[in-house]
């Protein structure tokens, strides 16, 4: 069966005086593994479970396929869903844990187990078949989990927060493992988190949710490096923001007076700019660069490198930047930046003055 769309207009969802989700537009594109992102209370969940079909909507439309599921019982929806607890039964084996939704649909005791062996093995848990949960470790457990959702065969797959409970090893395993499944099932997928190194490594696109409503969407790439907004910023990746006013904007480049001097940006602004408008930098630690500017170099600054922490190949610095112009006068701002193969070793005692350029390309401007 091929992957299936699914389809939301206007969908929204009212508890009390909050709406949970406020009048939400979105097409997810057959085979997608699509993300669902945003801070605790933006939505996200209350979507999900719209979706499922274990809360219904109170306006708007919802599709399966060509499929109109808006009021339509959960397990009339042809949908598998893995929660953030396992749930499986702990006097079950595995395969019977797997075939138990089968069961209930009144599938063949002989094909009950052809199909749970054959998601067992989608999961690379075949050899784990008659062992009981307990004797599981929690990345296994899940594997059982997402083995059993995907037995019966669902055109769409709903992940909730499916990794939270595992470890920082686990976790980045199993990232890679949801995106084979999907993707070798042939599945469109929705995966609700509020991790965004999950959405970052294994979206195909992903929306970010605030109070009930889309923020942005667009693929991980687009969304982090060319966020519309600094909530977006801010909530995706890590980033050092600036305040500064429009000063000039001559072709391609925008010029922007802030504390520390005049910071020069070639990213077009999501929003229209005019002269003496205040807006917001938005710059991520890796755009910061300690080594020897170009010739000409835009957005050179002096620095105090006053605290690191060592990471290996990586440091991340806490510098105090000013005008290169004049170090020691005006204002200084805060910024934290990531040195790839470092070099300056600074500690909290023992500061040391450096230079900090960025390239234009890397300047986000926004206006809201």
């Amino acid at each position: 069966m091929p992957p299936v769309s699914i389809r939301m207009e206007r969908l929204t969802k009212v508890f009390g005086n909050t709406r949970a989700v406020d009048g939400i537009d979105l097409v997810i594109e057959p085979g997608e593994l699509f993300f669902m992102l945003g801070p605790s209370g933006c939505g996200k969940t209350t979507l999900l479970r719209c979706v499922a079909g274990f809360a219904e909507p109170d306006e708007g439309k919802l599709f399966i396929g060509n499929r109109d599921v808006t009021h339509l019982a959960p397990h009339q929806r042809d949908t598998g869903m893995v929660f953030q607890s396992y749930a499986l039964w702990p006097h079950m084996s595995v395969r019977q844990n797997v075939g138990f939704g089968l069961e209930m649909r009144g599938v063949t005791k002989e094909d009950i187990r052809k199909r749970a062996d054959a998601a067992l093995e989608m999961v690379k848990m075949s050899d784990r078949a008659d062992h009981k949960p307990s004797q599981l470790s929690g990345g296994q457990q899940q594997r059982v989990a997402l083995a059993r959702a995907l037995v019966i065969r669902p055109q769409c797959l709903l992940l909730d927060e499916p990794l939270s409970n595992l470890d920082a090893k686990l976790r980045l395993e199993m990232r890679s493992e949801i995106r084979r499944i999907c993707k070798e099932a042939e599945l469109t997928a929705i995966y609700v988190t509020h991790d965004q190194k999950e959405a970052l490594s294994i979206a195909d696109r992903l929306v970010v949710l605030n109070n009930g409503k889309i923020q942005q969407m667009g693929s991980p790439m687009q969304v982090y490096a060319r966020p519309n907004s600094r909530f977006v910023s801010n909530f995706i990746g890590e980033t050092n923001f600036l305040e500064g006013t429009v000063t000039s904007m001559v072709s391609n480049q925008t010029w922007i007076k802030t504390p520390v001097g005049t910071v020069v940006s070639r990213v077009p602004c999501p929003d229209p700019l005019s002269v003496g408008q205040t807006v917001t930098i938005s710059l991520r630690p890796e755009t910061l660069r300690f080594d020897d500017p170009p010739s000409g170099a835009m957005n050179t600054f002096a620095c105090i490198v006053h605290s690191t922490v060592y990471l290996g190949e990586v440091a991340q610095h806490q510098v105090n930047l000013s005008t290169i112009a004049a170090p020691d006068v005006g204002s200084h701002v805060q910024l934290k930046a990531f040195e790839l193969n470092p070099k300056i070793v600074a500690r909290d005692d023992a500061r040391q003055q450096a230079r900090v350029w960025f390239s234009p390309d890397d300047v986000i401007v926004l206006a809201r």
